[in-house]
């Protein structure tokens, strides 16, 4: 089991190489309207792929419908609240009940940034130890995605010159999903039979952020073509990972 241990954390540990090279991009490039349309179409799609294709079935076939769509459920239920309570800015500036005026720029993109990679790191760890192979596979389709995802966060900040904040983003990033791949690892320790139900519950918080947050970001750039464009490149990216590492 120690062996499963170091491979989950190891593979969450992608997010630091694909978020210095998403935030490397955005420094190169500066404010790219279209590539960030692209980037978000295909950070969307990936996260909704895996969430639809992969862990929900999944669940569905160990643990039931019923139960599969109740985490599901809480899990959109649980990030939602979150989103709500806490102001916090990632693709859109969400003010939250608590006053952001409180808390400096950086720490609203970090905790956005928390809020959004938090499920992944916890979906993967799920998936790893439900299926190696599975895992593996969640793995790189999330730290592939993350590229365009972090570029499209860099931008802004390069584009109103606050680098600082923009390193301190990037680092709470880049420890937002193995942060939530130790707290799937616990999760599962303590809780081995509810496995496959935490993937469902990684899957609703991933959709509730894919149509609440990258959508919503989409709009804004207003370019319908590149955000299907970045859509359909991610659901080559994914069949690609599919046919390379079968389950």
């Amino acid at each position: 089991m120690i062996e499963v241990y170091f491979s989950v954390i190891l593979l969450s540990l992608l997010s630091i190489i694909t978020t210095l090279i998403g935030v490397g991009l955005a420094l190169l490039f500066k404010e790219n309207r279209k590539g960030i349309a692209v980037g978000i179409g295909f950070s969307a799609g990936i996260m909704l792929l895996i969430s639809l294709l992969e862990l929900i079935p999944e669940s569905i076939n160990s643990s039931g419908i019923t139960m599969t769509i109740i985490s599901l459920l809480l899990g959109m239920l649980l990030i939602g609240i979150l989103n709500f309570i806490i102001p916090h800015t990632h693709f859109v500036k969400e003010e939250g009940k608590i006053k952001s005026s409180l808390l400096k720029s950086a720490y609203l993109i970090a905790i956005g940034l928390i809020l959004h990679d938090f499920p992944e790191g916890f979906a993967m760890a799920n998936s790893y130890i439900y299926s190696p192979a599975l895992g593996l596979l969640i793995a790189l389709a999330i730290a592939i995605h993350n590229i365009p995802e972090e570029f499209a966060m860099a931008v802004p900040l390069i584009s109103v010159k606050k680098k600082g904040s923009l390193l301190k983003a990037g680092f709470f990033s880049a420890l937002a999903e193995p942060l939530g791949a130790v707290i799937g690892l616990i999760a599962v320790g303590f809780i081995p039979g509810l496995n496959p139900l935490f993937m469902s519950f990684a899957a609703g918080a991933m959709i509730f952020v894919s149509i609440h947050e990258l959508l919503p970001m989409a709009r804004k750039y207003k370019n319908d073509l590149l955000f299907i464009i970045g859509f359909m490149i991610s659901i080559a990216v994914y069949y690609a990972l599919s046919v390379i590492i079968p389950k």
